[in-house]
């Protein structure tokens, strides 16, 4: 499991752009997004990203590899269809901020424990009813408390996973917000992307939600704490309490639904 999660970490940009569709692009063959990759890249000290564009009508953008110097970054053309420059320019902060906190490592320690979490709890369901000394009552309680550890502990495991992918989400938003200096642009990206999602039926896998900048699967309130991503409307409120903080005029002209 270690060994499979350090390798997916290792190719993680090639596995991950090939996966989406995307290609990695020259600057010839876009150089808006190059530029504004090279000038936050220098604001936030780290190496220029490779940069891939994605044919798909999904607005998204994303940002994958195991370090900022091994990074690429990703746009699908849905979402240059959709965004300003200002906007753009915002969402491509968000992807940058995850590279510089090296966001794709700490994914996948997470998922490293976490799976160790559940391979454990299988193992305490075998070896648990072996120390049931005494009367068949004892043997069966710990029987029980064995088959409540395997079923709890793996949703632990996944919770907090996922509760940690959310706050990597806040705090990329926060940290795009500040280099860019364009924290109403990102909301407005952000409300444009919800409202889009609003109007489709977007059938996916799952697992591949977190390489979305808006989780295009999932909106329910139901399900939040099984979500990748936080509730779109509660960063846009984060991103107008950034913009006052940064002395910026916020007149909530984002529909917060």
């Amino acid at each position: 499991m270690f060994i499979m999660n350090f390798g997916i970490y290792l190719m993680s940009d090639k596995i991950v752009t090939r996966m989406m569709g995307a290609h990695v692009v020259s600057e010839s063959e876009a150089p808006e997004i190059h530029s504004i990759v090279a000038d936050l890249a220098q604001r936030m000290g780290i190496p220029k990203p490779k940069v891939a564009v994605a044919n798909s009508s999904v607005p998204n953008a994303f940002a994958t590899g195991r370090s900022p110097g091994h990074a690429t970054v990703c746009v699908h053309s849905g979402i240059l269809n959709m965004v300003n420059k200002d906007e753009l320019e915002a969402v491509l902060s968000h992807e940058l901020t995850h590279v510089k906190n090296y966001d794709t490592l700490t994914s996948v320690v997470v998922a490293t424990i976490a799976g160790a979490i559940t391979y454990l709890a299988r193992f305490g369901m075998f070896i648990a009813p072996a120390y049931g000394y005494g009367q068949r009552s004892d043997r069966n309680d710990n029987g029980i408390a064995a088959l409540l550890m395997l079923i709890l502990a793996p949703i632990a495991a996944i919770l907090v996973q996922l509760a940690i992918s959310r706050s990597r989400e806040y705090a990329a938003d926060e940290g795009g917000a500040k280099v860019s200096h364009k924290p109403l642009a990102l909301a407005s990206a952000l409300q444009k992307m919800e409202a889009w999602k609003k109007n489709k039926n977007i059938r996916g896998n799952p697992a591949t939600a977190q390489l979305y900048i808006v989780n295009p699967f999932s909106s329910s309130t139901l399900v939040s704490l099984f979500s990748t991503h936080p509730q779109t409307k509660k960063r846009i409120e984060k991103l107008y309490h950034i913009a006052e903080s940064m002395g910026q005029d916020v007149q909530r002209t984002v529909r917060i639904e």
